[in-house]
C-alpha cells in the first residue's frame, strides 16, 4: 500500500488531538484565563459544531480546487489557529482560534480520507480509509493523555505548541511527498440533505447525534468531574485517559465483530443500553475507586462502539449514497459532541458538575429510541424492508 497514506493518517491524528485535548485541560484553561469551567467547556462545543458543519460547505465551495493544494492550504490555516491558541491573551481570542482550527481541520480531515482513497490501488482503498480514520482514534489513545500530562507538568498552552510543531512537520512532508490530485465530483448540499428522506437513514444519524451528546455531557468535563468527586491529580488523570482510550478503540473493533455476527440492531441497542447503565452507575462508583476503574473501561468500550454498527447499517440501507452518509454521520457525531458539551456547560452553570451523568442518560435514551426506529425492519442482522417516509 502507498506509504503516503500514513502521512495522511498523521494529519488526522494531529487534528483529532487538537479537538480532544481541551477536554483534559479545561480546569487549567479556566484557572489561567479566570473563567468558569462551564465557559471553558464551550471551547469543545464550538470546535465540534464548526467541525461538523464546515466540511460539507467548504468541499462544495472549493469543489474545483486541486485536492493536494487545498489540503495544504487547510493545514496552513490549521497551523495558524494553533499558534493563535498558544498566544491567546484571553478567552475571546482562544475561542476564535478554536473556530479557525475546527473549520480548517474539518476540511483537512475529509480531504485526507478522499486523498487516501485515490492514491492507492482499488484493492487497498478500504484499508487506506480505515487507517486515516484510525488516526483520530489514535489521538484518543495516545494524544490526549500525553497532552494532559504536558498541560499539568507545564501549562495548558504547551499541548497546542506540540500541535503546531507537528503541523509544521506534516506541511513539509506533504509538500515533498504528494503530487497533484485533481478535484472529483462533489455532491451538492441539497442532494446530501435529500438522502435523509429515508427514515432509516435519518434516525441512524439521530442515533449517533444523541449517543455522542449524552456521552459528552459527562466526558467533555471528565477532568473536573474526577477532580471534584475523587480528588484525582494530573498523573492519575493522564493514566485515566490512557486506559479509557485503549478501551474506546478496542470497542470499535469489538462492535464491528458483533455487528457482523449478531446484526446491527442487536449491537446498537446493546451498546446504548450499556452506556445508560454506565452513566447511571458512575456517580456511585466514584465512591469506590476499584469499581470506578472497571466502569471506566466498560464506558470506554461502549462510548465509541456505536460507529461500526451505524456505518454498517447506513451502508446496508443506503449503499448508493454511502460516501455521503459517511460525511453526514461524521457531521452528526461532531454536532452531538457540540450539543453534549453545551448541555453539560448548562448543567454545571445551573446545578453542579456531579449532575452531568444523570442528564447525559436522558440523551442516550433518546439515542436508544432512535436506534430502535432506524433498525426496526432489520431481520437476522442483514435484511431490511424498503420503506421510506
Amino acid at each position: 500500500m502507498d506509504k503516503r497514506v500514513y502521512m495522511l493518517t498523521a494529519i488526522a491524528f494531529v487534528v483529532g488531538l487538537s479537538e480532544l485535548i481541551v477536554g483534559g485541560i479545561l480546569d487549567l484553561i479556566a484557572d489561567d484565563l479566570h473563567i468558569r469551567v462551564s465557559a471553558a467547556g464551550l471551547l469543545i462545543t464550538v470546535f465540534a459544531f464548526v467541525f461538523g458543519i464546515s466540511s460539507p460547505i467548504l468541499l462544495v465551495t472549493f469543489s474545483k480546487t486541486e485536492r493536494v493544494n487545498l489540503a495544504f492550504g487547510a493545514l496552513i490555516v490549521f497551523f495558524i489557529g494553533s499558534v493563535i491558541a498558544v498566544i491567546s491573551p484571553n478567552y475571546t481570542v482562544l475561542f476564535i482560534s478554536r473556530v479557525i482550527s475546527a473549520a480548517s481541520g474539518s476540511l483537512a480531515t475529509v480531504l485526507c480520507i478522499n486523498l487516501a482513497s485515490r492514491i492507492v490501488a482499488p484493492q487497498y482503498r478500504g484499508r487506506a480509509i480505515g487507517l486515516v480514520v484510525m488516526g483520530i482514534s489514535g489521538s484518543l489513545v495516545l494524544g490526549l493523555p500525553v497532552g494532559v500530562l504536558l498541560g499539568n507538568l507545564f501549562n495548558w498552552r504547551v499541548p497546542f505548541i506540540l500541535v503546531a510543531i507537528l503541523t509544521i512537520i506534516l506541511l513539509i512532508t506533504m509538500r515533498v511527498s504528494l503530487g497533484r490530485v485533481e478535484a472529483g465530483e462533489t455532491i451538492p448540499l441539497r442532494e446530501q440533505v435529500r438522502t435523509l428522506k429515508d427514515y432509516r437513514v435519518l434516525f441512524a444519524h439521530l442515533t449517533t447525534f444523541f449517543f455522542l451528546a449524552g456521552h459528552f455531557t459527562l466526558y467533555g468535563f471528565l477532568t473536573p468531574y474526577v477532580k471534584t468527586t475523587m480528588g484525582f491529580a494530573g498523573i492519575t488523570i493522564s493514566i485515566l485517559y490512557f486506559i479509557y482510550g485503549i478501551a474506546a478503540v478496542s470497542g470499535g473493533g469489538l462492535t464491528g465483530m458483533t455487528s457482523d455476527r449478531f446484526g446491527n440492531r442487536t449491537t446498537l441497542l446493546t451498546v446504548s443500553a450499556l452506556l445508560v447503565v454506565c452513566l447511571f452507575v458512575i456517580p456511585y462508583a466514584v465512591k469506590i475507586v476499584p469499581i470506578f476503574w472497571v466502569v471506566l473501561v466498560i464506558w470506554g468500550v461502549m462510548s465509541w462502539g456505536i460507529t461500526p454498527p451505524v456505518q454498517s447499517h447506513l451502508y446496508e440501507v443506503a449503499q448508493a449514497t454511502a460516501d455521503i452518509q459517511q460525511s453526514l454521520n461524521n457531521a452528526a457525531l461532531q454536532l452531538g459532541i457540540a450539543f453534549g458539551t453545551l448541555f453539560g456547560s448548562f448543567i454545571i452553570e445551573v446545578g453542579t458538575i456531579e449532575q452531568t451523568p444523570h442528564y447525559g442518560i436522558i440523551l442516550v435514551i433518546l439515542s436508544l429510541v432512535s436506534a430502535m426506529i432506524a433498525t426496526r425492519t432489520e431481520r437476522s442482522g442483514r435484511q431490511y424492508a424498503d420503506t421510506t417516509l
